[in-house]
């Protein structure tokens, strides 16, 4: 990644949330959830290491984490208003205590026989490998 990469903006994100079926939108959910437990969870690590040390490169990255944090929520709220606003379905992902199974755009359930989400985070991480373009996630 060079230096003068940046993330891809909001409205850039929510309009590549119209080409992806129900299913990918949850698997990016659920990306973006999992990485923003990952780095709150460094960041409590970078902050002790800091306070500790008078660190300020820790402190530093402390604070980018956040910022990319932001931004992942930012995403995730991008996500909820394309299932509910743009194709005005209930927002239901896997795994959270008392909601269902997500339908698909056909009416379908979107998920396997055991259960999982189809697609996983894999066709969103395939349409991104794919694409050719650099839209990726980088931290």
């Amino acid at each position: 990644m060079s230096a003068e990469a940046l993330p891809i903006t909001p409205a850039r994100f929510a309009q590549a949330l119209d080409d992806l079926p129900i299913s990918s939108l949850y698997g990016k959910y659920a990306e973006l959830t999992n990485q923003i437990q990952h780095l709150e969870s460094s960041n409590q690590q970078l902050e002790d290491f800091a306070r500790e040390n008078d660190d300020r490169d820790c402190y530093e990255a402390l604070l980018e984490n956040r910022q990319v944090m932001k931004r992942f929520q930012e995403r995730i709220e991008l996500i909820k208003k394309e299932v509910q606003e743009v194709r005005g379905l209930p927002f239901r992902p896997q795994g959270e205590e008392g909601v269902a199974q997500a339908p698909t755009t056909n009416g379908n359930a979107a998920g396997s026989q055991n259960g999982h989400v189809a697609g996983g985070g894999t066709a969103a991480q395939e349409q991104r490998n794919n694409s050719g373009d650099e839209e990726g996630l980088y931290l």
